[in-house]
């Protein structure tokens, strides 16, 4: 493109300088043509006028009255004789203004700058339709991630309660996982208990335990027993398992808790073994409640 202008240039430059060229050589044609030129016959000298009258007599402004005219003499014939023509003057060459130069651009560099500048709006449209597809595409990655995410929450939603509804009914007919620590079919439990109870056991003597939160339709694959009791009270230990069924968090609930530090440390160490069925969820918490009796 820069050799295309730079040639345009140079052809613009060489016309200039050869119309000032002929300018100046037609200039000096005109002031040399009147030295060339010479009248034939060469003009006569011109006159000056005079006022009628006497040659020694006469005073003031007016003119004086016609003069009783002399008689003439006869006058010898005189040849006729051809005035010379006029002479040709030749007029002064007005001054010519100075030319404009008027520079035109080349048709085919027009041309290839109009297809760059096509070239250039093309390559924006494109890369502004580009990013709109980008953009349209992230939108639908986003909404199709939402609704897998709530299909997927929802279907855990609807295995938990049919998960939970199985072992309340299979637990009544010794099948499914029911209710209880002991590894088997079934709901543990005092057979002239309530069934809207949660207590697994009396608590006359030693430890009872007792599941709350949102681990109350897990399973218990084990859960070790604390053998003696050293007090009196309850202990409420807060924990998450995760989705193997084992605990990943336990900690005391200061809410509920009655019993004192040695309960406590006990309750909380043995919650730490627990292990549950494995489920679902990356990660789900509950309660056990401790309650410690004395003999």
């Amino acid at each position: 493109m820069e050799a295309v202008i730079e040639a345009q240039e140079k052809q613009h430059n060489r016309r200039g300088r050869n119309a000032s060229i002929v300018f100046a050589i037609l200039v000096i044609i005109v002031m040399i043509l009147p030295i060339l030129t010479y009248p034939t016959p060469p003009p006569g000298q011109e006159g000056i006028l005079v006022n009628l009258g006497l040659p020694d007599v006469g005073e003031g402004d007016n003119n004086a009255g016609p003069a009783v005219p002399a008689e003439p003499e006869p006058t010898p014939p005189q040849p006729e004789t051809t005035p010379p023509p006029p002479a040709e003057s030749t007029p002064e060459p007005e001054p010519q203004p100075e030319k404009e130069v008027i520079t035109t651009e080349d048709p085919e560099a027009i041309r290839l700058r109009e297809q760059e500048a096509e070239r250039k709006r093309q390559q924006a449209e494109a890369e502004r339709q580009r990013q709109a597809e980008l953009e349209a595409e992230r939108q639908r990655e986003a909404e199709a991630e939402r609704q897998r995410q709530e299909a997927e929450a929802e279907r855990r939603r609807q295995e938990e309660a049919a998960q939970k509804t199985k072992d309340q009914i299979g637990g009544l007919f010794g099948d499914g996982s029911g209710k209880g620590n002991t590894g088997t079919a079934g709901n543990q439990g005092d057979p002239d208990g309530d069934p809207n109870s949660d207590n697994l056991s009396g608590v006359s003597e030693g430890v009872g335990s007792n599941i709350g939160g949102n681990l109350k339709g897990r399973g218990i694959v084990s859960s070790p027993k604390i053998s003696k009791a050293t007090e009196r009270g309850k202990v409420v230990i807060y924990l998450c398992v995760g989705s193997d069924g084992s605990v990943t968090q336990a900690s005391l609930q200061l809410r509920g808790t009655t019993a004192g530090a040695s309960a406590q440390q006990q309750a909380l160490a043995n919650a730490k073994k627990w292990k549950f069925s494995p489920g679902q969820l990356d990660k789900q918490c509950g309660t056990i409640t401790y309650t410690f009796a004395l003999k």
